[in-house]
């Protein structure tokens, strides 16, 4: 069904390579606007939108100058393991695409333009669909909660009558020692009941822990990943 426009009989030619090319920027771009079109809450990277547009162009160069040379594979191989990303470290939904824009270099790379124009429109379009929809979200109303409070203070039930009154649920997810030990910080996930003061809220917390650090906000995504 697919055919590459790439032949080995008189090695690759400029319009082909050209082609081949084109295709894997046009396609890059469509993943970039893919990238940009999933993210709900409009926190994606500009940097790595421009990366994933050059990215799948990059890769096809590379398929296309290593070929069937085994001696050159390895010597991209090589080169590629000197490479060190010194920018912070994406999640699960970056890594995600960066592989999808190997995947179409890779394809394009070979010559198989009309399968990488169907990997791309198929896959992201599945891609958009699915983090637009509520599929595995976590309920918009669930929080992070992270008290501190003093050693002599037994955590377990001590803030039981505040949760009771103000929250849905509370689940305690993390306990650890701050301040060399004389101090507990405590990290729940909430949720708040309907109508509650978030003000309220915290006042009740602060008389119960001795007006010590309170941080109330949405949780973090990375929690909430692999």
């Amino acid at each position: 069904m697919f055919k590459t426009i790439l032949t080995t009989e008189g090695g690759m030619t400029i319009p082909a390579v050209c082609t081949c090319l084109l295709v894997a920027l046009v396609l890059g771009g469509v993943l970039s606007l893919v990238y940009v079109l999933s993210d709900s809450h409009k926190r994606y990277s500009l940097n790595f939108a421009v990366s994933l547009v050059i990215l799948p162009a990059i890769v096809a160069l590379v398929i296309m100058l290593v070929g069937s040379n085994v001696a050159r594979a390895f010597s991209v191989a090589g080169a590629f393991t000197l490479i060190r990303f010194r920018s912070v470290p994406g999640n699960s939904r970056d890594i995600t695409c960066i592989f999808f824009a190997m995947a179409i270099g890779l394809t394009s790379g070979v010559g198989y333009i009309s399968l990488a124009a169907v990997i791309t429109v198929v896959v992201g379009a599945l891609y958009v669909a699915l983090m637009r929809s509520p599929f595995a979200k976590h309920k918009e109303g669930v929080k992070q909660l992270k008290i501190t409070i003093p050693e002599n203070l037994n955590y377990e039930g001590a803030l039981d009558e505040v949760f009771d009154a103000y929250t849905r649920q509370c689940v305690l997810e993390k306990v650890k020692t701050t301040n060399l030990g004389a101090l507990y910080e405590l990290t729940y996930h909430i949720e708040l009941k309907k109508g509650v003061s978030t003000k309220e809220f915290i006042d009740k917390l602060r008389c119960r822990n001795g007006n010590l650090n309170i941080a109330l906000g949405m949780v973090p995504e990375k929690e909430m990943e692999l």
